[in-house]
């Protein structure tokens, strides 16, 4: 196993044309001084992000920080044994800037190694720990640059949050529930024991939705505070319907598995007018990320010219046959 590198979390700076998008401000004076009117909440506060404790360990995480990183270690190393890793440098160095801003704008409280997998699934994924893989997939399919980094801050929230070992500790917590069924005899234990089955992984469906919204809020507030204009975590999932229509398979099962409902981005758009701030102006793209796309799209080209290299079998009978 290779030890463990800490990633130093540099300042990003973005060379080149930079987007912004002017905001239209529709909040009252009353909504903009959101401590005055009501309670801010430890997940409503902007200001304190870094110093919360979200979903940290004690009764609902018995994992520590430490096992945490270890076991996104072995993943991550069974995942790079599985899968093509982008080589090029430009483009794993770009999307490693974008990912350490959010990190460093975000309640993660491990340093994140974060790469680039070769393949056209419009996909990103977060491993315990710190571990966050981006597929080239998504770059492509992102419109600007603050869509690739709203999903990129969807899967921070997930380390952050620790959603990883907190559905573990669930699911231990629910395993260890059954335990005393077992000495209930009768028609009574057993239709306690069949109750179980059934409501023990709707509990874990329901709880693992739960995660995937509170995702969706952390990841819209880490957006915010990096400088991108959080609306784009709803355009890009707002896409994702449309585009599973045109690129059947291409698409993530993860973004099957959740998908974004109205009702999940009308909660996100109240989040997004009531807990934000309205600013005048938000960060949407860079000429970086359109020269990251077009690289992608030229390998995509390149890739597809080459011919396939002729199979070769050795005839029956000849030298050196077996």
């Amino acid at each position: 196993m290779k030890p463990f590198a800490p990633i130093l979390i540099a300042a990003l700076t973005f060379p080149g044309i930079i987007r912004v998008r002017a905001q239209e401000v529709s909040h009252s004076a009353q909504d903009c001084n959101l401590d005055h009117s009501r309670h801010v909440s430890a997940k409503d506060d902007i200001a304190a992000i870094g110093t919360r404790r979200i979903g940290g360990h004690g009764f609902g995480n018995w994992y520590s920080l430490e096992s945490e990183i270890k076991m996104g270690q072995e993943s991550s190393q069974d995942v790079e044994q599985t899968t093509k890793l982008s080589r090029d440098p430009l483009v794993t160095d770009y999307v490693n800037r974008i990912g350490q801003n959010l990190v460093r704008n975000s309640d993660a409280r491990v340093p994140f190694t974060i790469k680039v997998i070769d393949s056209d699934e419009v996909d990103a994924f977060a491993l315990p720990g710190g571990f966050l893989y981006v597929n080239s997939g998504l770059i492509m399919a992102a419109r600007d640059e603050a869509e690739l980094a709203a999903v990129m801050a969807h899967e921070i929230a997930h380390v952050a949050a620790h959603h990883a070992t907190r559905e573990m500790t669930r699911s231990h917590m629910l395993s260890l529930a059954s335990i005393p069924l077992l000495f209930v005899g009768g028609p009574a234990g057993m239709a306690l024991q069949d109750a179980l089955k059934v409501a023990g992984p709707l509990s874990l469906n329901k709880f693992s939705r739960g995660f995937e919204a509170e995702a969706d809020y952390l990841g819209v507030e880490y957006l915010y505070k990096a400088g991108y204009d959080p609306q784009a975590l709803i355009s890009f999932f707002e896409r994702i319907r449309t585009l599973e229509k045109q690129k059947q398979g291409l698409m993530s099962k993860a973004f099957a598995t959740h998908p974004q409902t109205a009702g999940r981005i009308s909660k996100t758009r109240r989040e997004i007018s009531t807990i934000l701030p309205p600013r005048d102006m938000y960060m949407v793209s860079t000429s970086e990320f359109e020269e990251v796309k077009a690289r992608l799209a030229a390998t995509d080209t390149q890739q597809a010219k080459e011919p396939a290299r002729p199979t070769l079998r050795r005839r029956a009978g000849s030298e050196g046959s077996h």
